[in-house]
């Protein structure tokens, strides 16, 4: 049975879901987390479901046999295609997914031109387009971005490499849209180069506040809130120390990590 202490285990294809960390972290300072990257196998967006599938359901597994009390899927490729089967697999574990949050920017625009910046396999997916259900008058532009998480995981986020690949990725788009979905956790660490290649005027949205928010109602309602923790451990199956480097400054600490 899952204790108060146990850890909130944290996955993500690589370093990307650092960015639904700090959010968890900002909503509950006091749990403790225990956070692995996949970055041997990134990037998922590129792969085929079953390959999607069957990395997820691994990392599962070894947070599951590592003494997690919940389970927070900060991959929005692994939340579109592998969340019936993770929840199948782990009944015992609260489990959280992130998905592109479509419907926060169309309530916003509801009757605006919304980009969906994603990996080409959240986009095959298009499960997240539910959300936009509600606003029929919103505008849904998909726009997939292979190989922007590359960028990331090679720590180049806000480099002239970033801005010469989303100025030709986004050149269409340029003065045309209102808002931008940030449809992959790798991606708001490209938000400095996304605002140069777009102009300040256009407003980005991702999900991880709202999946921090889910992760502590669940948290909650079981009656598994921790208070007294705050210890972050980080796993990576690259094994590289550079990447754990990257993490930790992608975090924004090195405290208690």
């Amino acid at each position: 049975m899952a204790k108060r202490t146990d850890p909130i285990g944290v996955f993500d294809s690589g370093v990307g879901g650092i960015s639904v960390l700090r959010a968890l972290l900002h909503k509950m300072p006091g749990e403790n987390y225990l956070y692995f990257g996949d970055s041997a196998n990134a990037p998922y967006g590129t792969r085929t479901a079953e390959d999607v599938t069957a990395l997820a359901s691994s990392v599962a597994q070894r947070l599951s046999e590592q003494g997690v009390k919940a389970l927070v899927v900060a991959c929005n490729t692994s939340t579109s295609v592998a969340m019936e089967t993770l929840r199948k697999n782990h009944p015992e574990l609260i489990v959280v997914g992130i998905e592109p949050s479509v419907g926060l920017a169309a309530s916003h625009y509801p009757k605006g031109r919304i980009g969906v910046l994603a990996t080409p396999a959240t986009i095959a997916g298009r499960r997240f387009m539910y959300q936009a259900a509600p606003y029929p008058d919103a505008e849904i532009v998909l726009i997939p971005a292979p190989n922007l998480v590359e960028i990331v995981e090679a720590g180049k986020y806000d480099s002239q490499e970033a801005d010469d690949y989303l100025g030709k990725l986004l050149h269409p788009y340029i003065g045309k849209l209102d808002a931008l979905v940030l449809g992959c956790t790798h991606y708001p660490f490209v938000e400095k180069a996304l605002h140069r290649v777009l102009g300040e005027q256009v407003a980005f949205f991702d999900g991880s506040s709202i999946t921090a928010a889910e992760t502590y109602r669940q948290l909650l309602e079981a009656d598994l809130l921790n208070e007294d923790g705050g210890v972050v451990q980080m796993e990576n199956s690259l094994p590289d120390k550079e990447i754990l480097t990257l993490c930790m400054k992608l975090l924004g600490t090195k405290e208690d990590v």
